[in-house]
């Protein structure tokens, strides 16, 4: 959907069965949508974002798949009775099943998950059904090894639960964080302040696409460095970043 103008939204594609059956959850992320159908999790490349293409074999088969939401390189799928699915998305075209988890069979009625940090330690929140809101522990420097790392396993383990009063059946989203930084600790953008905004589409575009052509790096380039000046470097970078931030 198109909703540039949000009085007006309108269609710009429409993916059915049988690539799509009884879609539940979708989740985005940079060039792919994540989607949870009756049959499991299927990829949709949306580097074109108004017309969104079916990637042919990214598909993981989840029984009862209500959910996804992504966290870096994992994908958390809502799995109904089968508690929550954790996908390795890495390759997003190539996807692959990581671990189930049920906490020992208490998770089993799964219909949302979001992901929060604090601190050291990542946490996910389990909108479980019946029996309520769960939360589990996916990465603490206790339990995982590489948990300062960009993207370490999750290493879940169930930590709470909430009895609510009816059946869980979702989680909102939590509120950014204040500011964005690497992992070295340096700020990469602002949240929440006077004038920081996200970036528009034609600003997100220009991350992957030069002149309408997606745009990759490599580790094997194809041929040997060309020396460049200092001051020619410098000069260069600069006017990429003014020229992008304008």
């Amino acid at each position: 959907m198109d909703i540039s103008n949000p009085l007006e939204p309108r269609a710009t594609a429409e993916i059915s069965a049988p690539d799509l059956v009884e879609p539940q959850g979708v989740a985005v992320q940079f060039r792919y949508a994540f989607v949870a159908d009756r049959q499991g999790i299927k990829v949709l490349d949306v580097t074109d974002l108004a017309h969104p293409r079916v990637v042919p074999g990214a598909f993981v088969p989840i029984d009862d798949a209500r959910n996804v939401t992504i966290s870096r390189t994992y994908a958390y799928v809502s799995a109904g009775k089968n508690g929550v699915a954790l996908l390795n998305i890495e390759q997003p075209e190539h996807p692959r099943l990581d671990q189930m988890f049920t906490a020992g069979g208490e998770l089993n009625d799964v219909n949302d998950v979001k992901i929060g940090a604090v601190d050291a330690s990542v946490f996910a929140y389990v909108a479980d059904g019946r029996n309520g809101l769960r939360i589990l522990q996916v990465v603490s420097p206790e339990d995982s090894a590489e948990s300062y790392g960009f993207s370490p396993r999750p290493t879940p383990k169930l930590i709470a639960t909430y009895r609510t009063a009816g059946p869980a059946l979702v989680v909102s989203r939590g509120i950014d964080r204040d500011r964005a930084v690497d992992e070295s600790g340096n700020q990469l953008a602002v949240f929440g302040r006077r004038g920081a905004r996200p970036l528009n589409h034609a600003e997100a575009e220009k991350l992957y696409l030069r002149d309408g052509k997606l745009y990759t790096v490599t580790d094997t380039p194809s041929g040997p460095p060309r020396p460049i000046a200092a001051d020619s470097f410098a000069g260069t970078l600069f006017d990429h970043v003014r020229a992008f931030l304008h």
